[in-house]
Formats: C-alpha cells, sequence, structure tokens
C-alpha cells in the first residue's frame, strides 16, 4: 500500500510539473498566449524563430524598380573648353532611381514624392522584367508620397496591414531596389514609432539644383523607424511584417555618410492610404486642419521648462497656441491645454497627433480629450480646409516666433558676405527662438529655403507655411551658423 501511494504521488508531481511547465512556456505573466506576431498565422521555423521566407515570396514580385528621366539645362553641362573651340553641345539628361509598391491590381504604384519630383519620364520594371512607362496621378510633398499608375492586369500586389497595430520589436523585412542591385530583401525590428527627424523641412531644389520657390510646408513626420537595412535606391520601397503585409513605405535613412547606419524610416501605410485615396479621387490631397501649435520634439523639454512646467508632467501634446478662427479655436481650445487622445486612441507626441490630424478632411469631426486645470475635458472639434488655415495662420506667426526683426544694415551684409538677411532685435522670453537658443543679435538668412531681407518677405514666407513648418538658417552674433526647423501646428 505505501508503495501504490508513493507511485501514485510521483506520478502525480511529475504530471503536474508537466501542466505548469506547458502553461508556463505559453502565457505570459498577464495570461495571454506569447507570439512572435500580431497575426498567430505567421510561421515559425523548427527553432522558434521567425519564418520570414513566405513574406519574403508574397512581397517581392509586387515591389517595382523605378528608373527616372530628368531635363537639366544646357548651362549645368556645359564645358567651357567646348565653348573656347566653338564645339556644340547637347543637354544631357540625368537619371535617377528608387523603389514603389503595387496596390492595385490594375496598376497603381505608391512610391516617395522625391524620387519622381521634377522628372520627365518615369519606367518601372517588375521583377519578371516587363517595363512600363508610368503616369504621375498626383504627389504630396508634405508626405512624401506620389501615385502611379501604369497600364496593367491581373498584376502583383502587396496587401495592406495596419499601422497604429506594430509594435516595437516586431520583425519587419524592407523590401527594394538598393544601389541599382536588383529586388534586394532585409530584416530587422521595429525600433520605434511616431518619430519625427525634420527630413521633410528641408528646401527642396528644381532640376536646376536652385531653392524651389516659397510655398506651403505642410510636413507631416510620425515615421516607422526600424533597423532593417535601407540605402539609396529603397526610398519607395515596401515595409512589410512577417505575414507580408505592408506596414509602411520607406522614405528616409539617419545616416553622417549617405549610407546605411542602422536607422531607416517609413511612412506609415494608415496615413498612406488616406493621401493615396486623396490622389485617386481629387489629384491632390485635401487634408483637415485643427488649428494649434505645439513645441518641436527637439525642443520641447526646453519650451516647457522656459514656461515653469516640469516635462514629466505633461502626458501628451502641450498647445503653444491656438490659431483664431480655427477649429480648435471654436471648440473652445486654448493655449496650455494638453491634448491627451483623438478619437479615443491616446497620442504622447506632436508627431502622433499630427499624423492622426493629417488622415482626414476638411469638415470631420474629431473628438479630442484634453486637459485643463487638472482636469479632463471633451470637445468635438470641426476640421478647417486649407484655405482658411491659410488665412488665420498669415496673420500672428512673426508674434508667435518672439521675436522682433529689423533689416540688415549693408556693413553687416559686407562682413558675412549677403545679399539678404533679417537682424533679430528683441527675443521674448518663453517663445519659439527663446526656446531654441537664438538671441538677440543674431542673423536670420533664409525661412524654408528663402532669402528674407524684409519684414514683407517674412510676412510672405511665414503666411505660405500655414501651419507646416518653419525651417530657420542664420548666423549666431558669435559669428556660428545654425539651421533649426521646428513644426507651427497640426
Amino acid at each position: 500500500m505505501v508503495l501504490l501511494i508513493a507511485l501514485f504521488s510521483a506520478a502525480l508531481a511529475i504530471a503536474g510539473y508537466r501542466y505548469i511547465d506547458q502553461r508556463t512556456s505559453s502565457a505570459s505573466p498577464d495570461g495571454k498566449p506569447l507570439s512572435l506576431f500580431n497575426n498567430s498565422s505567421a510561421a515559425v521555423t523548427s527553432t522558434g524563430q521567425p519564418d520570414l521566407v513566405q513574406a519574403a515570396a508574397r512581397v517581392t514580385p509586387a515591389v517595382v524598380h523605378i528608373r527616372t528621366l530628368y531635363e537639366v539645362s544646357a548651362a549645368a553641362n556645359r564645358n567651357p573648353i567646348y565653348d573656347l573651340y566653338g564645339v556644340p553641345q547637347d543637354p544631357a539628361p540625368a537619371r535617377g532611381a528608387g523603389s514603389g509598391v503595387l496596390i492595385t491590381a490594375d496598376g497603381y504604384i505608391v512610391t516617395n514624392n522625391h524620387v519622381i519630383e521634377n522628372t520627365s519620364e518615369i519606367e518601372v520594371t517588375l521583377t519578371d522584367k516587363r517595363s512600363f512607362t508610368a503616369k504621375l496621378i498626383g504627389r504630396d510633398p508634405g508626405t512624401d508620397l506620389a501615385l502611379l499608375k501604369v497600364e496593367g492586369k491581373d498584376l502583383p500586389v502587396v496587401p495592406n496591414g495596419n499601422s497604429d497595430s506594430v509594435r516595437v520589436g516586431e520583425w519587419v523585412l524592407a523590401v527594394g531596389y538598393p544601389l541599382s542591385l536588383n529586388s534586394t530583401v532585409t530584416a530587422g525590428i521595429i525600433s520605434a514609432k511616431g518619430r519625427s527627424i525634420g527630413i521633410l523641412n528641408r528646401p527642396s531644389q528644381d532640376s536646376y539644383g536652385n531653392p524651389a520657390q516659397a510655398g506651403a510646408n505642410t510636413a507631416i513626420e510620425s515615421f516607422i523607424q526600424t533597423d532593417a537595412a535601407i540605402n539609396p535606391g529603397n526610398s519607395g520601397g515596401a515595409l512589410v511584417n512577417a505575414n507580408g503585409q505592408l506596414i509602411g513605405i520607406n522614405a528616409a535613412i539617419a545616416s553622417m555618410t549617405g549610407s546605411y547606419s542602422g536607422y531607416g524610416f517609413a511612412i506609415p501605410v494608415n496615413l498612406m492610404q488616406k493621401v493615396v485615396s486623396d490622389l485617386r479621387k481629387f489629384g491632390e490631397v485635401r487634408r483637415g486642419y485643427l488649428g494649434v501649435s505645439f513645441p518641436a520634439p527637439a525642443v520641447e523639454d526646453q519650451m516647457l521648462e522656459a514656461r515653469g512646467i516640469d516635462p514629466a508632467n505633461v502626458k501628451g501634446v502641450y498647445v503653444l497656441a491656438v490659431q483664431p478662427g480655427g477649429g480648435a479655436a471654436e471648440a473652445g481650445l486654448k493655449e496650455g491645454d494638453i491634448i491627451q487622445s483623438i478619437d479615443g486612441v491616446r497620442v504622447i507626441s506632436s508627431a502622433e497627433l499630427s499624423e492622426r490630424v493629417a488622415r482626414h478632411h476638411p469638415g470631420d469631426k474629431i473628438e479630442l480629450s484634453y486637459l485643463r486645470d487638472g482636469r479632463t475635458r471633451k470637445a468635438s472639434v470641426t476640421l478647417k480646409g486649407e484655405t482658411a488655415e491659410k488665412e488665420v495662420a498669415g496673420s500672428g506667426l512673426e508674434a508667435r516666433l518672439g521675436a522682433a526683426f529689423a533689416p540688415l544694415p549693408d556693413q553687416v551684409k559686407e562682413r558675412y558676405g549677403l545679399r539678404a538677411g533679417l537682424y533679430v532685435t528683441e527675443v521674448q522670453r518663453g517663445g519659439f527662438f527663446d526656446s531654441a537658443g537664438i538671441p538677440r543679435g543674431s542673423i536670420i538668412t533664409r525661412v524654408n529655403g528663402n532669402p528674407v531681407g524684409s519684414l514683407s518677405d517674412l510676412n510672405k514666407v511665414l503666411g505660405a507655411s500655414r501651419s507646416g513648418s518653419v525651417r530657420l538658417e542664420g548666423i549666431l552674433p558669435d559669428g556660428t551658423r545654425f539651421v533649426f526647423s521646428f513644426p507651427l501646428g497640426a
């Protein structure tokens, strides 16, 4: 009897151990099943590692190689020695390359705006060597997206995923044509979300290498950051999850050398779908505007501290200013409010807020939750359109910079070799200039890539910026040159 009891106890202990071990290995601390992926259908290898072979095979045929042709002026390619001997010279076209993603079986392709900007001819090649001449449907510099169309049927496509559901640490693939190589797949993880890097605030150039004219800058940056290798030529390619679903369009790299250094950035697919839908329907993007200003991520802490606010206590997006006549002003928002959620989705950065707002059209209503005087409040905001935003943003922007300006004396222009510029004669405490460390006596040479030599120049450029971003270039009193970008609102 004792022996039977001992054997039964041992068997019960072993069974219990195995049951507990199985439960521990298949459940997380919160009791939910563990999975390497958001979709449990994703394959894993026999060692438990993610199997990315199926995802690569599904996506690669639908990521295309884009080759572009640019018309370059004769003066840009002129050889003075040929001129000396009277040898005729014809302008040589310039060429570029990038990647694109087929999103419909009848030939719609999404890519980056900077891949096709100022091109005279666009050629698209698939992995099976079929080539097409592409037509530009529309482009949106504010998100760096463009939509192309080729004439084809039953073309391979990349299915859309959900960029809102991707998680930091999730495995992803980057697919494109880097460094003029054939179709290339690299793997990595999502290393950050909602990343703003200021890349879209840089002034563009025309096909002759000259700065573009003053225009509206409504850059929306809320990139997905990945350590999957991305190089020149990957622009416009696909960032996909382990199930082969599109979660982003590769757009930029962070590098001191111009090649891969560890970080790549992709435009979220949820934002891309709204932009593409507008381009297909209207040929342009019709974006709704909230009408608020907030600190740039790079100087947010300094701005808050200058106002006597502990950044650790700001759980959301701090409103620096509310534009008169804008949707936020009509809904009752005020300076100092902290926006905590939009349509029930929590936001913790201005990049996230900008992206969420940019998914909507003029006239759309959004529900905001914000903090004021320690109390959580709610507001229903009707977003304004581009025309209304331009009207309210064209006035008062100079004051919101927190500085006063005066024309640059001729002797100062000669000293620094400048043709134009503005003196910063006064800096207000807590304003943009004060928080950015731009002191009195500094010189502003360019705003959004455009030379400024008078207050009218400044107001013209600021008015054209609407509620987007401002990029300042100038010289500090000690002679140090600086470049600084910050958003004016959403």
